[in-house]
């Protein structure tokens, strides 16, 4: 189980103190659970949240209590990438969740690696419920099913874990696999009647040359 030391926050202390020294300010709050504003080490969270992601239980130790929360939203500088700010929601005992568990594909689909096909991810993320106990990391969507170019996944193919239900609507596909298309290389088309302005226009200052010329002969004549 994953497990973070928290420490009460004054919410009006400079927060740009607290980010200075590696502490990362943070807020939990639930149902039934005041909102309550804390402070944890920056790399603590960091290693905890790649751990549990948006689904997994983190349990809080604050003082001599403890709350069972999910990482409900996580604030990133978008300059340096690093989280400034996260938001745990506590839930309650025997509280179902909805949430969107991230897809992770596996497997080798035939229709990409022997008929040249493109794989295509329609969703990225299931919707589920179930008690924050049971709610699953990740889910992993196996595309060797995908023999051909009219095989399908549907969200109603996938064996969900004991506790889990879908929420997704049963007909929602997941991934297919699309035919390759050869891109053909666009010729511009040539504006013939451009060419053979330009011709003309050539023909007529080479007859005004020669005009030119042939009237500087008649006056060296002269």
């Amino acid at each position: 189980m994953n497990t973070l030391e928290v420490n009460s926050r004054d919410a009006k202390k400079d927060l740009q103190a607290l980010r200075g020294n590696g502490i990362m300010p943070a807020v939990f709050y639930g149902r039934k659970q005041a909102s309550t504003s804390i402070s944890l080490p920056l790399k603590d969270f960091i290693k905890v949240w790649k751990e549990a992601g948006e689904s997994g239980v983190v349990t809080l130790n604050l003082e001599k209590n403890q709350y069972d929360a999910l990482i409900h939203s996580v604030d990133i500088n978008p300059v340096t990438d690093v989280p400034r700010h996260a938001d745990f929601y506590v839930f309650e005992k025997g509280q179902k969740m909805e949430i969107d568990v991230p897809l992770e594909f596996i497997g080798v689909s035939p229709a990409v690696k022997e008929l040249g096909g493109v794989l295509l991810k329609v969703l990225h993320e299931l919707k589920v419920e179930a008690e924050p106990k049971n709610l699953p990391h990740e889910i992993n969507i196996d595309i060797s099913s995908l023999v051909d170019f009219e095989a399908r996944i549907f969200a109603k193919n996938i064996i969900l874990p004991e506790g889990v239900t879908l929420l997704e609507k049963p007909e929602e596909i997941i991934a297919l696999v699309n035919e390759a298309v050869e891109e053909k290389e666009e010729v511009a088309p040539v504006d013939i009647s451009a060419i053979e302005v330009e011709k003309k226009g050539k023909e007529k200052d080479g007859a005004a040359e020669g005009s030119e010329e042939g009237e500087e002969k008649t006056e060296e004549k002269k």
